[in-house]
């Protein structure tokens, strides 16, 4: 699954779907015999965004090229626009470090972090009616618990955002919808309720300077993790993504006489999602066919496009 690149000084200890993580090769012992978990050993973790796509709990070929360095930038700026948020951000001049030099060939799509004890919640905010919440919301009236006003329909704006917490189930395993007694259970009441609070801080924050560039913040999702010397809570992984947020084009929303799909277009790999489902019956004994050019293509221009917008001037 990862691209099996090797980079001097740097240990691969780990990939997901989309993301590569390295450790410094010094902290691992030269025999190869350390046991356990690097990212417990290390205080830094590199983070590489690849530029696979995966959908439908597959990683599909061909990669789209540049994704990774578009997410990275924009997750970069997002934390520069919350300075007050602790964030999980190192820095290779910091002397606490000693690192090895961050491999030019990837710079642009790697990111030095502090290594935190993660808290097992995915912190979701929902601004507006959509998706599976939309799903949920039709079958019994609430979202996680939370009894919303009858009578809304798909993309409607939600009279404020509501935290729609879920659990971060072990890897091979889907992640489960819990309601905000279950975290209490998991972390603990004060921890708890940081999590909600900064959540919908930064949600609400975040949708005012999207706004601002003509792009509506529908959702998205968080995750913290404890500062292994503080003990603070800090934002991490990437933030207010199009791989982990859902955001739409003013003017297309206010359009109220066009279709619902191109009011709701995201600007993100929906289209791949789309020209997967019209092409492929998900046989989990058969591959994904290859995506084509033009999805390609089209995809990273959604990405791209959103990058420029909301880093771009205010309109």
């Amino acid at each position: 699954m990862n691209d099996e690149t090797e980079y001097p000084g740097w240990t691969h200890v780990y990939s997901g779907k989309v993301r590569d993580l390295y450790v410094p090769t010094a902290l691992l012992d030269d025999d190869d015999s350390w046991t356990g978990d690097p990212l417990h050993l290390s205080p830094v973790v590199l983070v590489v965004a690849s530029d696979r796509v995966s959908a439908f709990d597959h990683v599909l070929e061909p990669a789209i090229i540049g994704k990774g360095a578009v997410l990275t930038e924009l997750t970069r700026w997002w934390f520069d626009q919350f300075p007050d948020v602790p964030n999980h951000l190192a820095y290779a001049e910091d002397d606490r470090y000693e690192l090895p030099p961050i491999p030019a060939g990837i710079a642009d799509r790697a990111t030095l972090c502090r290594t935190l004890d993660m808290f097992p919640i995915e912190c979701v905010v929902r601004g507006y009616l959509t998706g599976s919440g939309f799903k949920e919301y039709q079958a019994t009236g609430a979202i996680g618990g939370l009894v919303l006003p009858e009578g809304l329909q798909n993309g409607d704006r939600l009279p404020g955002p509501i935290y729609t917490p879920a659990w971060k189930a072990p890897m091979g395993e889907h992640d489960e919808n819990i309601s905000y007694e279950r975290t209490v259970e998991l972390v603990g009441e004060v921890v708890a309720e940081q999590l909600r609070e900064l959540s919908l801080d930064v949600f609400r924050r975040a949708q005012e300077v999207a706004e601002a560039r003509g792009v509506l913040l529908a959702d998205t999702k968080f995750e913290f993790g404890a500062d292994r010397e503080t003990g603070i809570v800090t934002l991490a992984d990437e933030v207010l993504t199009s791989d982990s947020s859902r955001y739409w084009d003013i003017e297309a929303y206010a359009r109220t006489d066009a279709p619902l799909d191109e009011r709701l277009a995201s600007f993100d790999k929906q289209i791949v999602r789309n020209w997967l489902a019209a092409n492929w019956d998900q046989d989990v004994s058969e591959r994904p066919p290859a995506l084509p050019a033009d999805v390609v293509d089209r995809t990273f221009a959604r990405y791209r496009e959103l990058l420029d917008r909301l880093t771009g001037d205010a309109v």
